[in-house]
């Protein structure tokens, strides 16, 4: 029977301070079995994609490629601006360096707070039951005080490679507005890549696209590029893609553009907020046609004098200071490869990758599997052989494809998976177990983390958060006064009270 494999490591490089590598940090600190937890963070603030950054004056971003099809786009480049950083009166103002991010003007999350939250830091009580991107930022920097201490701000990593001692050099360079920073390398035993997966977009490439936006600057963009509706304010307007962002930036840009908006996707969404009088519905684009600014749908209907396309359809998976690991990480984009249980890199898996699933409830997502890295980087789990870890890929290509769809975790699974890293975590070796293992004579101590773990109210609430979201919308400005389920009408309580009357009535 092949043997499990058992790490062991005494340093650590996160990279990136968003809430994944926040949660990530925490555990592995609890373990207190590292001698450096280092975190790298590009951006000089915490909070990674729950950063806003208003887009600049002038031409599109240069990193907007129509089509975009290629994950292996490059690292980010960043964006200077003027920023108070102080926000004290009479101070001057700094030029900063900001990475895009997907946040738009009038975000608000589509899950509602007492489920998205992370499972040690309650929501403030005025907070509204689907927190704004700014109410987010101010939590997750909350989250984040106590490991601040850690991080390298303003540090961009250029380069992971592995060295024959089995460690990881990590190259990181001083974000600089000339590109000469400083640049440093440091070996480390292991690395948990926390950057995400929204920087690349995807852009499919559709007949025609090329000649349309050559004749049209500008009048195709993607989701991350969109920041406010009044920009498509009495144009002819095309969303294509209707998950969470496409849905909610097609019901603000419905608002603001020349009725009907022409919402195309390839199925339903279970997000939807059903028909509307401004809005029709469309199969995906067959063809771009520059003439009459036309475009032409898979049913064969045609529209003309179409002013902008907005793609809403996802990203890449992309990790370019990864790009020479072998065997690869990414080929396609459409997903990760050579991982078990969407974390550990297989051949080597002192490299993990937190959250790269899709469809899921992300901060305890973070933690569950924080939880999970931290105890076997500690050496109080172990991991299954790398057969038996291929096997497990290989199982899940079978069962969900090899695309798009690996890292989709549609609820339920979301919340059982969340059960199983955490059953997997509480698993775990005690300290004094994995001390003898490894020949110390370390005494057994409280350690670790507790994971969380999904009740019968969390995946009540889960099952339930579209309908959730449409009434707190429903409300107008008033939702912004809402903070509770009950509020806009949902009641767990309720609903276990009737659920119990239903079972006496059988009985």
């Amino acid at each position: 029977m092949p043997a499990e494999r058992r790490l062991k490591v005494d340093s650590v490089c996160i990279i990136g301070a968003g809430p994944s590598g926040l949660a990530a940090a925490k555990y592995l600190l609890a373990e207190r079995a590292f001698s450096r937890v280092t975190i790298y963070e590009q951006r000089s603030s915490v909070g990674g994609i729950w950063n806003y950054v208003p887009l600049p004056s002038g031409a599109p971003p240069k990193d907007l490629a129509v089509p975009q099809t290629n994950p292996h786009a490059g690292r980010d480049e960043p964006i200077w601006q003027y920023s108070n950083a102080d926000k004290v009166l009479g101070s001057r103002d700094q030029e900063e360096a900001a990475f895009m991010t997907p946040l738009y003007d009038r975000l608000e999350t589509n899950i509602p707070r007492g489920l998205m939250g992370f499972s040690d830091l309650p929501w403030p009580k005025e907070c509204q039951l689907f927190p704004k991107h700014e109410q987010v930022l101010e939590y997750i920097e909350r989250y984040a005080e106590d490991v601040r201490d850690h991080i390298h701000f303003s540090t961009q990593v250029l380069d992971v490679r592995l060295l024959t001692d089995e460690r990881w050099a990590v190259k990181s360079q001083a974000v600089s507005r000339d590109g000469r920073g400083k640049v440093d390398e440091e070996a480390f035993d292991a690395v948990v890549v926390a950057s995400g997966h929204f920087n690349v977009p995807y852009v499919p490439h559709v007949p025609g696209i090329e000649e349309w936006i050559t004749a049209h600057p500008g009048s195709i963009s993607h989701s991350k590029f969109y920041r406010r509706p009044e920009h498509y304010t009495g144009k002819k307007v095309v969303v294509v893609g209707n998950s969470a962002s496409g849905i909610d930036i097609g019901a603000q840009i419905e608002r603001e553009c020349k009725h009907p908006l022409l919402a195309s996707s390839k199925s339903d969404s279970y997000l939807s907020t059903g028909p509307s009088e401004g809005k029709v519905e469309k199969p995906p684009i067959a063809e771009y046609v520059v003439k009459d600014r036309s475009v032409r749908f898979e049913d064969g209907s045609v529209e003309s004098e179409v002013d902008a396309v907005l793609y809403c359809t996802g990203y890449f998976y992309s990790f370019p200071f990864l790009d020479q690991l072998s065997p690869p990480l990414i080929t396609t984009g459409e997903r990760t490869e050579n991982l078990y249980q969407h974390i550990f890199y297989r051949p080597h898996p002192s490299l993990a990758f937190p959250v790269l699933n899709q469809k899921v409830i992300p901060f305890p997502f973070a933690e569950a599997q924080g939880a999970v890295i931290a105890r076997v980087f500690s050496g109080r789990l172990s991991l299954p052989s790398d057969d038996e870890m291929q096997e497990w890929e290989e199982q899940v290509k079978s069962d969900t494809g090899d695309g798009r769809m690996f890292h989709v975790l549609k609820f339920p699974r979301d919340g059982d998976y969340i059960n199983m890293c955490h059953d997997w975590a509480l698993s775990a070796d005690k300290p004094g177990q994995s001390s003898r293992m490894s020949g110390g004579t370390v005494a057994a101590r409280e350690v670790g983390r507790q994971p969380p773990y999904w009740g019968e109210k969390e995946y009540w609430t889960r099952e339930r958060f579209p309908a959730i979201k449409k009434a707190f919308q429903g409300f107008g400005e008033e939702r912004h006064g809402k903070h509770e389920l009950e509020d806009v009408g949902f009641s767990y309580e309720q609903w276990k009270r009737e659920k119990h009357d239903e079972c006496r009535k059988l009985i």
